[in-house]
């Protein structure tokens, strides 16, 4: 993080200086809103704090409850979502206070006494290092307080207008605000006022049985797996030896458990197995079981093992249901209209809980929205980026059911239905990749370009999340992580990796220095630094001591700030100690080559050094020249 820029400040770093709508921001709601966000859960929380670091537009958060919430469902962090909060800036504080995943234990019914359970495996959570940061367990409030934090010290200042509900919407297809929104305050001395705001975009996040998708005429598709679960987080006293694991538990007969070791060291969740619920009148009686008799079930799987409760934090049974809409926004013809309402999180997929992905899931919903609504409303893109919103979404919402069914298939099959007692656990093993949040692979569209150079950069596929290895900052010798740098600013960012004699970068950094046609000189508005809208950063092949950072090219050390100080921490070695990039990321040594990274860290396109042309081709597709 820079500071120091705009001069000496003894404050917090993370608090950026208010301006544009956060200059002079209030806690009411403005008659015209540019983007209004309904719903404050993961989902809602992370797309207003991405708008928030756009200060020139108008977004608010509005929530029904009256205040914060103050428990939730959801508690599985995948490392992906980790990844994410590094460029919100919170990682490390989540890290701190989280219950860290490294392996899973299986138990399975012993073979000479079946009525018992035995520790079958214990295989690891992350068998191939594909993140740096790992798989975590805290609870959703804790990751939206952390949103709240950040959206407040960003630019627009932003923060939750809560008691204040969504009832209805009306597009007259007149104006700059065309959405005709009703909304009612739902708490406070304005207890049931109703008012319309005029708004250019909507959000819905508003959950699964979402106001604003039936506004659109969505509807969600799917049904209920039948199968019900009883879900309790407790403090209890027992002799299972794996109560600080997560665990998988299969009995011979009496069904399963799913264990989840909670933060705080004491805390622990079970999913304890109920059965099947074959009719519609047995939904409603197994709503009805009540905690002691799902804590005999899970003591009855558990045998010879036992559980002591003494305190239970939450309780409620569950049937699995598996639901998504056909669209995720109010646009049934892309080639003649762009979205004015956009759905995200449970208000358009729905699965069971045991996979952890429903926070996930929706954060990056967020995540890939927020950014082009930012830059859509500001002005830098056309409004036509944002039908690439639903396309992207939808296909992994898609990929998510369809592994939540066969995942649920296999947790709710009791031991002695498996063919193959190892079943469930090979199932986990060779499938880890997606639940830990790294198959999600975006299609070429306008913003994500083809695989026709991938081959220069192999390591970074494109359409994937941007993989991180260390580098040394050449400036002043520092190891890092070239990822981490990144952060949720709706930026975009140019990974410029040198060729080995540097002459096809200098090249390249002439060309977008002076090139009419250069990303940088066509897409910055004027009267602001050079790196407000790209990123630009250099990577060589050789160590830092070999590269002299005063011959690194301009474009790599961007005037900042009123007094246009030199940023001298874009320029980057391999980093000889720990490992070289250009080998672990499958970088062509002899010729170099281009990395673009979209806002929400997914790799958009990889090209050539040798060509900049390709690289002003793919940005004129979905980025508005600014002067």
């Amino acid at each position: 993080m820079q500071f120091h820029h705009h001069g000496y400040v003894s404050g917090d770093p993370k608090i950026e200086p208010a301006a544009g709508v956060g200059i002079d921001r209030t806690k009411e709601l403005p008659d015209k809103i540019d983007v209004l966000v309904i719903g404050a859960g993961p989902a809602g929380m992370i797309t207003a704090a991405q708008l928030a670091q756009f200060p020139n537009v108008e977004a608010r958060l509005i929530d029904s409850r009256p205040e914060r919430l103050a428990v939730a469902n959801a508690d599985g962090i995948q490392a992906r979502s980790v990844e994410t909060f590094q460029a919100f800036g919170f990682a490390n504080a989540v890290m701190d206070e989280a219950y860290r995943i490294t392996e899973m234990a299986v138990w399975r019914p012993d073979d000479d006494q079946p009525d018992n359970i035995v520790r079958a495996s214990v295989p690891e959570d992350d068998p191939s290092g594909i993140s740096e940061f790992p798989h975590l367990i805290l609870n959703q409030v804790r990751v939206q307080d952390h949103l709240v934090d950040f959206m407040a010290n960003s630019p627009a200042r932003m923060q939750p207008n809560y008691g204040i509900e969504f009832i209805s919407m009306e597009d007259s297809r007149e104006g700059e605000y065309p959405l005709n929104v009703r909304v009612r305050y739902t708490a406070g001395e304005r207890e049931g006022e109703e008012r319309i705001l005029k708004v250019k975009y909507v959000v819905g996040c508003d959950g699964a049985h979402s106001r604003v998708r039936k506004a659109i005429g969505r509807k969600m598709e799917g049904k209920q797996a039948a199968h019900a679960w009883g879900v309790m987080d407790v403090l209890a006293v027992t002799d299972f030896p794996d109560i600080r694991t997560k665990s998988i538990i299969q009995s011979k007969s009496g069904g399963n458990i799913l264990h989840i070791p909670r933060e705080g060291g004491h805390l622990f969740r079970m999913y304890v197995d109920l059965g099947e619920v074959p009719t519609d009148d047995e939904s409603q009686e197994v709503r009805k079981t009540t905690f002691e008799q799902t804590l005999a079930k899970a003591n009855e799987i558990m045998h010879p093992y036992s559980l002591d409760v003494r305190h239970v934090a939450r309780y409620t049974v569950y049937e699995i249901g598996h639901r998504l809409t056909d669209k995720f926004d109010d646009v049934e013809d892309t080639t003649s209209h762009t979205p004015k309402v956009m759905i995200a999180g449970d208000a358009c997929h729905t699965h069971s809980a045991k996979a952890g992905q429903g926070m996930n899931v929706s954060l990056q919903d967020g995540f890939n929205l927020g950014w082009k609504l930012g830059h859509v409303t500001s002005g830098l893109a056309p409004a036509s980026i944002l039908n690439t919103y639903s396309e992207e979404r939808k296909e992994v919402a898609r990929n998510l059911i369809d592994f939540d069914q066969k995942w649920s298939r296999l947790m709710g099959t009791r031991g002695e239905d498996f063919e193959d007692p190892k079943e469930l656990e090979e199932f986990y093993v060779k499938t880890w990749e997606f639940p830990a949040g790294f198959m999600t692979q975006y299609q070429p569209s306008m913003i994500t370009g083809s695989t026709t150079y991938q081959g220069m950069a192999s390591g970074f596929p494109i359409g994937k999340r941007f993989h991180s290895a260390p580098v040394v900052r050449v400036a002043d010798a520092t190891p890092v992580e070239l990822g981490h740098l990144a952060s949720a600013d709706g930026r975009w960012r140019i990974y410029a990796f040198a060729d080995e004699n540097h002459k096809a970068l200098q090249e390249w950094a002439h060309w977008m220095e002076q090139s009419e046609h250069s990303p940088l000189k066509l897409y910055t508005p004027e009267g602001v630094d050079a790196n407000t809208v790209f990123d630009v950063k250099a990577i060589y092949p050789q160590t830092h001591d070999q590269i002299e950072v005063m011959d690194a090219p301009a474009v790599f050390k961007p005037l900042v700030g009123p007094f246009e100080l030199v940023n001298l921490e874009n320029i980057f070695s391999v980093d000889a100690k720990a490992s070289d990039i250009f080998e672990k990321r499958g970088i062509d040594r002899t010729a170099g080559a281009v990395v673009v990274v979209r806002p929400d860290q997914y790799v958009a396109h990889v090209l050539p050094l040798a060509e900049p042309e390709l690289l002003a081709s793919f940005f004129e597709q979905c980025m508005y020249p600014q002067k």
